[in-house]
């Protein structure tokens, strides 16, 4: 896929007619893997309570202290995978291309997300959600990969915007069909199989998605100058990289965790909130956070193109901060003054994942940057699995002896006292704006 450089000369016209082509095939790819992506990050908050009422041990008492428990284990092993996932296959799109790793990542979290249909228990879900996520952590970093090394300089705004918001695309997909058939005890199973659905994706990126000419043109180095997988990571936290990549892991951290830790669990507390009366409040809630969220990631990527990274993540950690300690400090009851509130945090909150695919690849080489951006972003999954684990324990602990025995809001209030820390950390990050990839 030959990449359009600034200062290139200018292709005949049935080159640029190609390229152009291998452009959009790159975006459409990209965009698709990671609304599937999306859909199936949005598949377990939907899920999450009936199902793990449906298995709990002690017949006839449901409380959520039970739920609260396993969802913080599960979420924290869908983290830890997706993590993993992001590194291995990042890896492997640095070895094998972009295209290739990008079918396998796609087949590993549909085939994976399908089989939790037969979950008996909630260590069985645990298991498929964290073989999933290892795809799902993948697809990221070899789609921002692809798109980025694909089209010129200028459009960089505009594509992270897209890809970030591919993924609550999907996930506001899946609310939608949580809408018009209520997910309860008794029918939580048949939407694990849809979520098998973007295994098909793989026939379309196979036949019609060309690889990276940028990625070629650095694998066609020698061997010593693409280097192995082991002086791969060795440049990623050698000297000249170290402060960037502990930056990068830092700044993917503070996003994640707040949306893993707290927003995630949004669906679970309006749910909650509404009780059985309204078993669609959980989608509703849902569906409120991804449309708040798909405005958000273009804005948040727009925002980084015109006023400067640096300037960009200050302003969203500052708003985040302010917006999510009102929802969770200040609502008590599940309605539309809830609902609007949700649709600001979640596209102040969602808005980091049109920043991050713009920042992240402006601060590696080509010949390591698949590896290095699905290590800095999963990484941050990590430390967003223990967050998802401190929520669990915090809803407990601060449930007290309530009703429900679980307190998601101050939990939630507690979580998103992290964005303070990223109010410091950016500054010491570089300026990207104007700047080229890279080589």
């Amino acid at each position: 896929m030959p990449a359009v450089e600034p200062t290139a000369i200018q292709p005949a016209p049935a080159q640029a007619g190609a390229t152009q082509k291998a452009q959009w095939m790159a975006l459409v790819a990209a965009f698709l893997g990671w609304m599937f992506d999306g859909m199936e990050m949005g598949i377990f908050p939907l899920v999450a309570r009936p199902a793990l009422q449906e298995m709990q041990v002690v017949s006839g008492v449901v409380d959520d202290k039970f739920v609260s428990h396993w969802m913080g284990w599960i979420t924290a092993w869908f983290l830890w995978g997706a993590a993993c996932g992001g590194i291995v296959f990042g890896w492997l799109g640095d070895r094998i291309g972009r295209v290739r790793a990008m079918t396998l990542s796609i087949l590993c979290y549909s085939l994976f997300t399908g089989l939790s249909y037969f979950a008996k228990e909630p260590w069985h879900l645990g298991v498929f959600r964290f073989i999933a996520a290892l795809g799902m952590g993948g697809e990221w970093s070899l789609g921002v990969a692809l798109v980025m090394e694909s089209w010129p300089a200028k459009h960089r705004p505009m594509l992270a915007g897209a890809i970030g918001a591919a993924a609550n695309v999907g996930f506001a997909l899946i609310a939608v069909i949580g809408i018009a058939f209520p997910i309860t005890r008794d029918s939580w199973r048949w939407v694990m199989l849809v979520g098998a659905a973007p295994a098909f994706l793989t026939f379309f990126i196979r036949l019609f998605v060309p690889e990276s000419e940028r990625w070629k043109q650095a694998a066609g180095k020698s061997k010593s100058e693409m280097g192995t997988s082991r002086s791969i990571f060795a440049e990623i936290f050698g000297r000249a990289l170290f402060k960037t990549t502990l930056l990068a892991i830092a700044f993917a951290s503070i996003s994640l965790i707040v949306t893993w830790g707290a927003v995630q669990w949004i669906a679970t507390w309006a749910d909650q909130l509404a009780g059985r009366e309204l078993p669609k409040a959980k989608a509703y809630a849902q569906l409120s956070s991804a449309l708040g969220a798909i405005i958000g990631c273009l804005a948040g990527a727009w925002v980084g193109g015109r006023f400067g990274r640096r300037p960009a993540y200050f302003m969203l950690c500052l708003l985040s901060l302010i917006f999510g300690s009102w929802l969770f400090r200040g609502m008590t009851a599940f309605n539309a003054q809830f609902l609007a509130l949700v649709f600001i945090v979640g596209g102040l909150t969602a808005a980091f994942y049109g920043w991050l695919p713009l920042y992240l690849p402006e601060l590696f080489p080509t010949r390591v940057r698949a590896t290095a951006q699905g290590l800095s972003f999963n990484f941050g999954r990590i430390l967003a699995g223990v967050g998802a684990l401190q929520m669990g324990a915090l809803v407990q602990k601060l449930g007290g002896q309530s009703t429900h025995g679980a307190d998601y809001a101050g939990a939630g209030a507690t979580i998103v006292l992290i964005y303070a820390l990223g109010l410091v950390l950016i500054w010491l990050a570089p300026e990207t704006k104007g700047r080229p990839l890279p080589d």
